[in-house]
């Protein structure tokens, strides 16, 4: 046979499609999560796969074997290596620790990151047929934007953002612009221009811009969240660990939120809201949720 007729080798790397955050028929988050084991793929080819995945994933998870924990996770969205991410790293571990006996078995899973060191995942299945992720220490970042430059970036109408609640950046995983709405109904309703917000967060060192408003579809619901992420390729994260766990950052320090287990619900009104949990505990916050495998099989490279 000639060179050029020679099949090549392809390896074989276990897949799943999984959407993060779901609840009842919410679409979820959707996630890419890439098995490694000990064939660890190069940043250069991690990134290719993720671009691959533009318009079908927000996130591809690479998870591999690590030295000082149960697993170690890697995060590429379509544009670039992410420093973190909540839902990729809730549809992996979810995923993983409910289809293997051993991790299953453990109360607290340690998961090896690739930019954010280790967190813990709870394992909370069998419970709440959910995983807790602890999220990373928050760090306060100086806030030097005005409400009218934040606003023309989002394309808010004048008197969108509450002046009765800060603005601040908050980075507890992502670089997190948190801004508070005056109504429901306008947060549900924004849908700014992606390439100017893109811009905007690019050119004042912004991952995400979280908006929120206390008024909630769901009585139930303790606020409601939407979160845009132009910088990553996409204008908006449909449910978001991050992002929620700098809010929750931010509930905590301006006394809105006492630190009892409390539900987000996340999403614009083009779809049916996604719900994210949160708590705190022992001096941490904990986003949490379910999943949803949606595509199970091999990805060949």
């Amino acid at each position: 046979m000639n060179d050029f007729m020679t099949p090549l080798k392809m390896k074989r790397y276990k897949y799943i499609k999984s959407n993060a955050f779901t609840v009842g028929d919410s679409l979820g988050n959707p996630a890419a999560c890439v098995f490694m084991e000990k064939d660890a793929l190069p940043p250069e080819q991690m990134q290719a796969v993720a671009r691959e995945h533009k318009g079908f994933v927000m996130e591809v998870v690479f998870c591999e074997q690590s030295d000082v924990a149960d697993c170690k996770l890697t995060y590429y969205s379509s544009e670039c290596e992410v420093d973190f991410c909540g839902h990729g790293t809730i549809a992996t571990m979810y995923s993983m620790i409910k289809d293997d006996a051993a991790l299953k078995s453990k109360p607290v899973v340690k998961v090896e990151t690739n930019r954010k060191g280790i967190v813990e995942v709870l394992n909370a299945i069998d419970t709440e047929d959910a995983v807790y992720i602890t999220a990373p220490d928050p760090i306060e970042h100086p806030m030097n934007l005005t409400a009218d430059v934040i606003g023309k970036a989002l394309e808010l109408n004048d008197g969108a953002i509450r002046k009765n609640l800060p603005i601040r950046i908050i980075d507890a995983g992502l670089r997190t612009l948190i801004v508070p709405i005056a109504d429901l109904e306008t947060e549900i309703s924004v849908f700014p221009n992606e390439q100017h917000l893109k811009t905007f967060c690019e050119e004042n060192d912004i991952d995400i811009i979280l908006v929120f408003s206390k008024q909630t579809a769901d009585a139930e619901a303790f606020a409601h969240t939407r979160v845009f992420a132009p910088k990553f390729g996409y204008l908006e994260d449909p449910a978001t660990g991050s992002g929620n766990s700098a809010f929750a950052n931010y509930l905590l320090s301006e006394n809105l939120w006492d630190g009892h287990s409390i539900t987000i619900e996340q999403g614009g009104n083009n779809r049916i809201f996604n719900s994210v949990k949160l708590r705190y505990s022992n001096g941490q916050v904990l986003f949490g949720g379910k999943a949803t495998v949606r595509i199970e099989g091999e990805y060949l490279l």
